[in-house]
Protein backbone atom coordinates (compact mmCIF):
# COMPACT_ATOMS: atom_id res chain seq x y z
CA UNK A 1 0.00 0.00 0.00
CA UNK A 2 1.33 3.67 -0.92
CA UNK A 3 1.09 6.57 0.14
CA UNK A 4 1.64 9.76 -2.18
CA UNK A 5 3.95 12.25 -0.57
CA UNK A 6 3.59 15.93 -1.01
CA UNK A 7 3.44 17.68 -4.28
CA UNK A 8 6.98 18.65 -5.56
CA UNK A 9 5.62 22.35 -4.74
CA UNK A 10 4.28 22.36 -1.73
CA UNK A 11 7.44 20.01 -0.67
CA UNK A 12 9.68 23.17 -1.84
CA UNK A 13 7.69 25.50 0.21
CA UNK A 14 7.74 23.34 3.35
CA UNK A 15 11.52 22.98 2.52
CA UNK A 16 12.06 27.12 2.39
CA UNK A 17 9.54 27.55 5.13
CA UNK A 18 11.90 25.34 7.60
CA UNK A 19 15.13 25.64 6.13
CA UNK A 20 17.99 26.86 8.49
CA UNK A 21 19.66 30.08 8.05
CA UNK A 22 23.59 30.13 7.00
CA UNK A 23 25.91 28.72 9.68
CA UNK A 24 23.35 27.13 11.50
CA UNK A 25 25.57 24.21 12.46
CA UNK A 26 27.97 26.47 14.23
CA UNK A 27 25.00 27.93 16.25
CA UNK A 28 23.60 26.43 19.39
CA UNK A 29 21.26 29.10 20.27
CA UNK A 30 19.64 29.20 16.76
CA UNK A 31 19.32 25.33 17.01
CA UNK A 32 17.80 25.72 19.87
CA UNK A 33 15.07 27.69 18.68
CA UNK A 34 14.66 26.06 15.61
CA UNK A 35 14.88 22.53 16.91
CA UNK A 36 11.45 21.88 16.96
CA UNK A 37 10.74 22.48 13.02
CA UNK A 38 10.61 19.06 10.80
CA UNK A 39 13.83 19.53 8.70
CA UNK A 40 16.14 20.50 12.01
CA UNK A 41 14.63 17.15 13.89
CA UNK A 42 14.95 15.36 10.49
CA UNK A 43 18.89 15.86 10.25
CA UNK A 44 19.59 15.86 14.10
CA UNK A 45 22.23 13.25 15.61
CA UNK A 46 19.31 11.61 17.57
CA UNK A 47 17.50 11.12 14.09
CA UNK A 48 20.52 9.44 12.45
CA UNK A 49 20.93 7.28 15.37
CA UNK A 50 17.14 6.22 15.28
CA UNK A 51 17.68 5.50 11.04
CA UNK A 52 21.07 3.33 11.86
CA UNK A 53 18.73 1.02 14.37
CA UNK A 54 15.87 1.07 11.92
CA UNK A 55 18.16 0.01 9.45
CA UNK A 56 19.67 -2.97 11.55
CA UNK A 57 16.70 -3.84 13.05
CA UNK A 58 15.16 -4.49 9.39
CA UNK A 59 18.21 -6.40 8.17
CA UNK A 60 17.98 -8.79 11.54
CA UNK A 61 14.33 -9.14 10.03
CA UNK A 62 14.51 -9.63 6.43
CA UNK A 63 17.68 -12.43 7.57
CA UNK A 64 15.40 -14.33 9.43
CA UNK A 65 12.67 -14.39 6.75
CA UNK A 66 10.23 -12.85 8.97
CA UNK A 67 9.52 -10.10 5.69
CA UNK A 68 9.38 -10.66 2.09
CA UNK A 69 9.31 -8.48 -0.74
CA UNK A 70 8.55 -4.85 0.41
CA UNK A 71 7.17 -6.23 3.48
CA UNK A 72 6.61 -5.33 6.98
CA UNK A 73 7.60 -1.39 8.33
CA UNK A 74 9.36 0.01 11.40
CA UNK A 75 9.06 3.39 12.82
CA UNK A 76 10.52 5.14 16.48
CA UNK A 77 8.96 8.29 17.92
CA UNK A 78 11.62 11.84 17.24
CA UNK A 79 10.56 13.80 20.10
CA UNK A 80 6.67 14.63 20.97
CA UNK A 81 5.96 15.42 17.18
CA UNK A 82 7.35 13.37 15.06
CA UNK A 83 8.23 9.67 13.73
CA UNK A 84 11.06 7.85 11.74
CA UNK A 85 9.75 5.71 9.41
CA UNK A 86 10.50 3.01 6.76
CA UNK A 87 8.85 4.13 3.24
CA UNK A 88 6.88 2.15 1.09
CA UNK A 89 7.72 -0.34 -2.01
CA UNK A 90 11.32 -1.06 -0.50
CA UNK A 91 12.66 -4.10 1.16
CA UNK A 92 13.69 -4.23 4.82
CA UNK A 93 17.46 -5.77 3.97
CA UNK A 94 17.53 -2.89 1.51
CA UNK A 95 17.32 0.09 3.48
CA UNK A 96 19.72 3.14 3.59
CA UNK A 97 19.73 6.03 5.84
CA UNK A 98 18.23 8.62 2.96
CA UNK A 99 15.06 6.10 2.63
CA UNK A 100 13.95 6.81 6.24
CA UNK A 101 11.11 8.90 6.26
CA UNK A 102 9.87 12.13 9.11
CA UNK A 103 6.23 12.08 9.61
CA UNK A 104 4.25 14.06 11.50
CA UNK A 105 1.56 12.58 14.22
CA UNK A 106 -0.89 12.60 11.09
CA UNK A 107 0.92 10.90 8.68
CA UNK A 108 2.27 13.97 6.18
CA UNK A 109 6.08 13.42 5.35
CA UNK A 110 7.73 16.07 6.49
CA UNK A 111 11.49 15.25 5.27
CA UNK A 112 12.46 12.16 2.77
CA UNK A 113 11.93 11.78 -0.76
CA UNK A 114 10.45 8.17 -0.31
CA UNK A 115 6.15 7.84 0.15
CA UNK A 116 5.88 6.11 3.24
CA UNK A 117 4.41 3.34 4.12
CA UNK A 118 0.06 3.60 4.56
CA UNK A 119 0.53 1.09 7.30
CA UNK A 120 2.37 4.19 9.42
CA UNK A 121 -1.46 4.58 10.42
CA UNK A 122 -1.03 1.39 12.41
CA UNK A 123 1.73 2.64 14.26
CA UNK A 124 0.35 6.37 14.81
CA UNK A 125 -2.48 4.55 16.50
CA UNK A 126 -0.22 2.78 19.04
CA UNK A 127 1.45 5.80 20.16
CA UNK A 128 -1.66 8.35 20.51
CA UNK A 129 -3.23 5.09 22.32
CA UNK A 130 0.00 4.65 24.45
CA UNK A 131 2.74 7.30 25.61
CA UNK A 132 5.26 4.13 26.48
CA UNK A 133 5.21 2.81 23.18
CA UNK A 134 8.65 4.69 21.56
CA UNK A 135 9.14 2.37 18.58
CA UNK A 136 6.83 0.07 16.51
CA UNK A 137 7.83 -2.79 14.46
CA UNK A 138 4.95 -4.73 12.19
CA UNK A 139 5.93 -7.69 10.00
CA UNK A 140 5.00 -11.34 8.61
CA UNK A 141 7.29 -13.83 10.30
CA UNK A 142 5.73 -17.42 9.42
CA UNK A 143 4.97 -19.03 12.65
CA UNK A 144 2.93 -15.64 14.02
CA UNK A 145 1.47 -15.14 10.82
CA UNK A 146 -0.15 -19.24 10.85
CA UNK A 147 -1.46 -18.87 14.43
CA UNK A 148 -3.15 -14.97 12.65
CA UNK A 149 -4.39 -16.69 9.80
CA UNK A 150 -5.80 -18.95 12.69
CA UNK A 151 -7.13 -15.59 14.83
CA UNK A 152 -5.48 -17.66 17.72
CA UNK A 153 -2.35 -17.73 19.50
CA UNK A 154 0.11 -20.23 21.22
CA UNK A 155 -0.89 -21.13 24.93
CA UNK A 156 0.84 -19.26 27.83
CA UNK A 157 2.92 -20.67 30.41
CA UNK A 158 5.29 -22.95 28.29
CA UNK A 159 8.31 -20.99 27.55
CA UNK A 160 10.11 -18.35 30.68
CA UNK A 161 10.57 -15.44 27.78
CA UNK A 162 7.51 -15.30 26.52
CA UNK A 163 6.07 -15.15 29.87
CA UNK A 164 8.25 -12.82 31.14
CA UNK A 165 8.16 -10.10 27.94
CA UNK A 166 5.31 -10.67 26.76
CA UNK A 167 2.30 -12.17 28.39
CA UNK A 168 -0.48 -13.05 26.61
CA UNK A 169 -0.26 -11.67 22.75
CA UNK A 170 -3.80 -10.17 21.52
CA UNK A 171 -5.51 -10.83 18.18
CA UNK A 172 -6.86 -7.82 16.37
CA UNK A 173 -9.76 -8.47 14.02
CA UNK A 174 -9.42 -8.48 9.93
CA UNK A 175 -9.40 -4.88 8.53
CA UNK A 176 -7.90 -3.76 5.24
CA UNK A 177 -4.11 -3.28 5.74
CA UNK A 178 -3.58 0.30 5.20
CA UNK A 179 -6.77 2.02 6.39
CA UNK A 180 -7.95 3.75 8.99
CA UNK A 181 -10.04 0.65 9.94
CA UNK A 182 -7.35 -1.46 10.13
CA UNK A 183 -5.11 0.34 12.35
CA UNK A 184 -7.94 1.14 14.74
CA UNK A 185 -8.30 -2.29 15.12
CA UNK A 186 -5.77 -2.23 17.72
CA UNK A 187 -6.63 0.19 20.14
CA UNK A 188 -8.58 -1.95 22.32
CA UNK A 189 -5.41 -4.10 22.84
CA UNK A 190 -2.55 -1.74 22.63
CA UNK A 191 -2.28 -0.94 26.42
CA UNK A 192 -2.53 -3.64 27.87
CA UNK A 193 -0.16 -5.90 25.05
CA UNK A 194 3.20 -5.15 23.73
CA UNK A 195 2.63 -7.77 20.80
CA UNK A 196 -1.03 -7.75 18.71
CA UNK A 197 -1.43 -10.53 16.01
CA UNK A 198 -2.99 -9.12 12.94
CA UNK A 199 -5.79 -11.82 11.55
CA UNK A 200 -4.95 -13.03 8.39
CA UNK A 201 -1.97 -10.70 8.25
CA UNK A 202 1.05 -10.70 10.53
CA UNK A 203 2.20 -9.66 13.80
CA UNK A 204 2.70 -5.97 15.72
CA UNK A 205 4.87 -5.06 18.58
CA UNK A 206 5.82 -1.96 20.58
CA UNK A 207 8.27 -1.18 23.17
CA UNK A 208 10.71 1.66 24.21
CA UNK A 209 13.42 1.13 21.22
CA UNK A 210 13.73 -0.39 18.02
CA UNK A 211 15.57 -2.79 19.26
CA UNK A 212 13.62 -4.00 22.16
CA UNK A 213 10.34 -4.49 19.75
CA UNK A 214 12.55 -6.31 17.25
CA UNK A 215 12.91 -8.83 20.17
CA UNK A 216 9.52 -8.67 20.69
CA UNK A 217 9.67 -10.42 17.42
CA UNK A 218 11.83 -12.84 17.68
CA UNK A 219 10.09 -14.07 21.38
CA UNK A 220 7.05 -14.31 19.62
CA UNK A 221 7.99 -16.51 16.78
CA UNK A 222 9.87 -18.87 18.63
CA UNK A 223 7.87 -19.36 20.86
CA UNK A 224 5.33 -20.31 17.97
CA UNK A 225 7.50 -22.13 16.33
CA UNK A 226 8.61 -24.22 19.56
CA UNK A 227 4.57 -24.88 20.50
CA UNK A 228 4.05 -26.27 16.79
CA UNK A 229 7.25 -28.51 17.32
CA UNK A 230 6.51 -29.84 20.69
CA UNK A 231 2.77 -30.81 19.47
CA UNK A 232 4.14 -32.96 17.18
CA UNK A 233 6.61 -35.04 19.73
CA UNK A 234 3.62 -36.53 20.90
CA UNK A 235 3.99 -35.88 24.44
CA UNK A 236 1.66 -33.63 27.45
CA UNK A 237 3.12 -30.26 27.44
CA UNK A 238 4.69 -29.81 30.65
CA UNK A 239 3.53 -25.78 31.89
CA UNK A 240 5.15 -23.60 34.20
CA UNK A 241 3.68 -24.06 38.09
CA UNK A 242 1.37 -20.99 38.61
CA UNK A 243 3.36 -19.71 41.94
CA UNK A 244 5.98 -19.59 38.91
CA UNK A 245 4.06 -17.56 36.81
CA UNK A 246 2.93 -15.47 39.82
CA UNK A 247 6.42 -14.59 40.30
CA UNK A 248 7.56 -13.75 36.62
CA UNK A 249 3.66 -11.36 36.76
CA UNK A 250 5.58 -9.91 40.25
CA UNK A 251 8.34 -9.13 38.32
CA UNK A 252 6.65 -7.62 35.53
CA UNK A 253 4.72 -5.26 37.61
CA UNK A 254 7.83 -4.10 38.90
CA UNK A 255 9.68 -3.44 35.82
CA UNK A 256 6.15 -2.06 33.99
CA UNK A 257 5.91 -4.50 31.44
CA UNK A 258 2.38 -4.45 29.85
CA UNK A 259 0.54 -7.50 30.77
CA UNK A 260 -3.60 -7.97 30.84
CA UNK A 261 -3.30 -10.87 33.53
CA UNK A 262 -1.92 -8.03 36.26
CA UNK A 263 -5.49 -6.13 35.59
CA UNK A 264 -7.09 -9.19 37.10
CA UNK A 265 -4.72 -10.67 39.91
CA UNK A 266 -5.12 -9.15 43.04
CA UNK A 267 -1.92 -7.60 45.03
CA UNK A 268 -1.77 -10.33 47.70
CA UNK A 269 -2.23 -13.20 45.11
CA UNK A 270 1.30 -11.70 43.59
CA UNK A 271 4.27 -12.23 45.87
CA UNK A 272 6.38 -9.29 46.70
CA UNK A 273 9.53 -8.43 44.12
CA UNK A 274 11.92 -7.90 47.00
CA UNK A 275 11.06 -11.81 48.18
CA UNK A 276 12.01 -13.09 44.70
CA UNK A 277 15.68 -13.00 44.07
CA UNK A 278 15.63 -15.66 41.96
CA UNK A 279 13.56 -12.97 39.66
CA UNK A 280 16.31 -10.78 39.31
CA UNK A 281 18.87 -13.92 38.16
CA UNK A 282 15.97 -14.62 35.50
CA UNK A 283 16.09 -11.66 33.98
CA UNK A 284 19.39 -11.35 33.99
CA UNK A 285 19.76 -14.82 31.72
CA UNK A 286 17.26 -14.04 30.07
CA UNK A 287 18.82 -10.56 28.72
CA UNK A 288 22.01 -11.72 28.40
CA UNK A 289 20.60 -14.99 25.70
CA UNK A 290 18.95 -11.89 23.87
CA UNK A 291 21.62 -10.07 23.40
CA UNK A 292 23.87 -12.83 22.47
CA UNK A 293 21.42 -13.14 19.48
CA UNK A 294 22.35 -9.77 18.12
Amino acid sequence: MQQTALPVEEKRRETARVAPPAGFASQPEALKIEENLPLAAASSPEAEAFRREIIRAGRKLWERQYVDGNGGNISVRLGARYVLCTPTMLSKGDLELADICLSDQDGNILAGDRSRTSELLLHLEIYKANSKARAVVHCHPPYATAFAVTGSTPPNGLITEYELFIGPAAVAPYETPGTKAFAETVLPFVVDHNTILLTNHGIVCWADTVMHAEWLVEIFETCCKTFLLAQQIGKPLSFIPQSKIREILALKRRLGFPDARLNHSSDAAIPAAETSAELERLLEQVTARLEERD
